[in-house]
């Protein structure tokens, strides 16, 4: 139960996180390319490694705080769902060249930032 009541509060902050990055990105980069999505799959990637990189050794492995930190904040955050319709949508709209960057872009750039994300943890740790 209270890794459950974990999951819950740190999925909220995420979530609204999120939302304040989707009202961020509207506002400055406007509406025409999922922005917020792209941001969101990278950064969120990003956090991810240092996270699961941090957490053994700062935390014992803590369950808590990995429920709390990975699958309740940064699965708040992270929307891969939103990625995949975001993608579904542009295809849809025969904007092909942009479909292919969105996906390559996302897929690529997210596993890179969390080889990086893990990486920079692990330095300052040793």
């Amino acid at each position: 139960m209270k890794l459950l009541l974990l999951a819950i509060l740190g999925g909220a902050i995420g979530t609204g996180l999120r939302y304040l990055t989707n009202v961020a990105c509207a506002t400055w980069l406007g509406a025409g390319f999922p922005w917020a999505t792209f941001i969101v799959n990278v950064l969120g990637s990003f956090l991810m490694g240092a996270v699961v990189a941090s957490i053994a050794p700062h935390f014992g492995g803590s369950p808590a705080v990995r429920t709390f930190l990975a699958t309740g904040i940064l699965g708040g955050f992270t929307t891969f769902s939103a990625f995949s319709l975001d993608a579904v949508e542009l295809f849809e709209r025969q904007r092909f060249t942009e479909f292919a960057f969105y996906v390559a872009g996302s897929v690529l750039l997210s596993m890179i930032a969390l080889l990086v994300g893990v990486g920079s943890v692990r330095l300052t740790i040793r």
